[in-house]
């Protein structure tokens, strides 16, 4: 059972007991004279004795008391009709009767996903969906925790949230505020003790008991589940997929993390690796290419670390590769279905469907996955590859597992195999101890790289974390600050250069829809994640067609590219395209 907490002390159901407890004590007697009258005594309490252990047996058992379980009696009337079943437990428990929930999701894809999963257990239970807040009786935060910025967004929300609940006391049921995912788990107590700002937490692996949560919510009382699980993936239960106008959707392979970086609060928020069954995945991929979604993207915490053991075939002596020169904290691994065989597996569903993962480490990429990315034409031929400094002392402190030389050797040993490949990564600047030459290595590695895409941040030290036990956070918030722009602005200058040489190739861009900028433009992206805008025109059903069709959402189309900024490229539609004909 998942743990509760609950910060008041109350009863959700009240039966009075169908017995009267009786304490029996065997008389002890020093002389025959005072033996007078044991017998009648003894017949009495032997008579009382018999009607307590008569009502202890008609009494309810343990099942009784477990939601969600039948009580079956073997009892048998004399007309041979079962026994009338116990119902100590409100059959709607749980029930959403039409209440309307509202989400508001922030953070990484992992929580869209987490958002998809509370919202089929809710929907399950009769709630409806809200895009409109004014009109939620329940509102759903989905938080992160990987920095200071993204939980300070979330306690300013909340205030808000707070006030509206006040307001609407007046005229309305209550309106009941929860905080789901990686904040729930961290700062548990915080948040339901400061201000008293939330009715109900549930932790990244607790959203099958929101119903519940719920149901204790709505008599008034504050209820917590945020235990992490050894076991969770939620792989029976199907996603309700928020699909923008069909064209991608996210799907989770795996949850948790072991690589214990020191910087990291995952970990400690998200639990220990545990992997969905492959069958779960590939069910799951079928019905969204049944539906005609064109673009899937794995996920997990460390996404190409995922370990299949559902199954005892999948047990074996084969030990886990790792890239080359890249160690581990833990033990290497022994058996499973990897991640090259899942990528292999689902890549076959649909040819014409892309297929992307994130978030992935560099020490997870073994020869045969990059060989299976390059022969897979809707395997996308882009690779995220976190370096997070470019100084071996700081990459030694951040426990990373690699070199700055085995890194290099990472990305040569890829682009070797995968020739047109498009790389992205992740930089932090001013962790613990990092020096001034320590950040000039890391702009030197941006440089030599060349990336298309990076996720760039200062240093946010978290509770929980090794930094924070084992480190010191030395590094000025202005000196942090400074280095992050310069990591920048080198970031973008590295990027115009590898996106200026896209300029007069011909690119298959799958389409999102209409630019934010202008109704006259439409937006896409590359096999390489970048992001193409081109005017919305008809044009030819095929490669040197007369014949012209629309441009929709969801469309395949050839785009020549005709200049390139550090975000974006800009191009003219050829035709429409499919990955087939790549």
């Amino acid at each position: 059972m998942g743990h509760l907490k609950i910060l008041k002390t109350f009863n959700l159901f009240h039966f009075p007991p169908p017995w009267t407890p009786v304490r029996y004590i065997q008389p002890r007697y020093c002389s025959n004279a005072a033996n007078t009258g044991v017998t009648s005594r003894e017949s009495r309490t032997s008579v009382l004795l018999d009607k307590f252990r008569t009502q202890l047996s008609s009494g309810p058992g343990f099942q009784d008391f477990i939601t969600g379980v039948s009580v079956n009696k073997s009892n048998v009337t004399a007309g041979g009709e079962d026994s009338e079943k116990h119902a100590y437990l409100s059959e709607d428990l749980g029930s959403g009767k039409s209440r309307k929930v509202y989400f508001e999701t922030y953070g990484c894809q992992m929580n869209v996903n987490d958002t998809e999963i509370a919202w089929s257990i809710l929907e399950k239970k009769g709630y409806q969906r809200t895009a409109d807040l004014t009109e939620a009786d329940v509102v759903l935060l989905v938080t992160c925790s990987i920095r200071e910025k993204a939980e300070q967004t979330i306690w300013n929300r909340l205030q808000q949230l707070t006030a509206m609940k006040k307001k609407r006391l007046k005229s309305h049921a209550p309106m009941k505020i929860g905080i789901l995912g990686c904040m729930a788990e961290r700062l548990k107590t915080e948040l339901l003790e400061r201000e008293k700002l939330v009715d109900v937490l549930a932790g990244p692996d607790a959203y099958r008991d929101l119903p519940r949560l719920l149901t204790v919510a709505d008599g008034g009382h504050q209820a917590s589940n945020v235990l992490l699980s050894l076991e969770e993936t939620y792989a029976d239960i199907m996603p309700v997929h928020y699909v923008p106008q069909g064209n991608s959707a996210f799907v989770s392979i795996m949850r948790g993390c072991d690589n214990m970086c020191s910087y990291c609060i995952v970990p400690f928020t998200r639990g220990r690796e545990r992997s969905r069954p492959v069958s779960s995945i590939l069910e799951e991929i079928r019905m969204l290419s049944d539906q005609g979604v064109k673009e899937v993207t794995l996920l997990g915490q460390n996404v190409n670390s995922y370990r299949d053991m559902s199954e005892e075939q999948f047990y074996g002596s084969d030990m886990t590769k790792l890239s080359r020169g890249f160690k581990t904290v833990y033990q290497t691994k022994q058996g499973g279905l990897r991640f090259s065989d899942l990528l292999d597996q689902v890549s076959r569903i649909d040819p014409d469907m892309r297929i992307r993962f994130t978030s992935p480490h560099p020490k997870d990429f073994p020869d045969e996955v990059l060989h299976l990315i390059a022969e897979r034409g809707n395997i996308c031929k882009q690779i995220h590859l976190p370096a997070q400094s470019g100084s071996n002392q700081v990459l030694k402190a951040m426990r990373r597992g690699y070199t700055r030389e085995a890194y290099l050797d990472l990305v040569e040993n890829v682009r070797r195999i995968i020739p047109e490949v498009s790389l992205s990564s992740d930089f932090i600047s001013g962790f613990c101890g990092e020096t001034e030459d320590d950040h000039q290595q890391t702009l030197s590695l941006i440089r030599e790289v060349g990336y298309n895409v990076g996720f760039l941040f200062a240093y946010s030290l978290r509770k929980k974390t090794h930094a924070y036990h084992r480190l010191q956070d030395d590094v000025p918030a202005e000196v942090k600050q400074r280095r992050l722009e310069e990591c920048i602005s080198v970031f973008r200058e590295e990027a115009v250069r590898v996106n200026t040489a896209l300029i007069g190739s011909t690119q298959l861009v799958l389409v999102e829809g209409e630019s934010k900028r202008s109704a006259k433009d439409l937006c896409g992206r590359t096999d390489g994640n970048m992001k193409v805008i081109f005017p919305k025109d008809n044009v030819a059903l095929e490669p040197a067609e007369s014949q012209t069709g629309p441009i929709n959402a969801g469309d395949y189309v050839l785009v020549k590219i005709l200049s390139a900024t550090s975000q974006s490229l800009r191009g003219q539609v050829l035709s429409h395209g499919s990955l087939r004909s790549k």
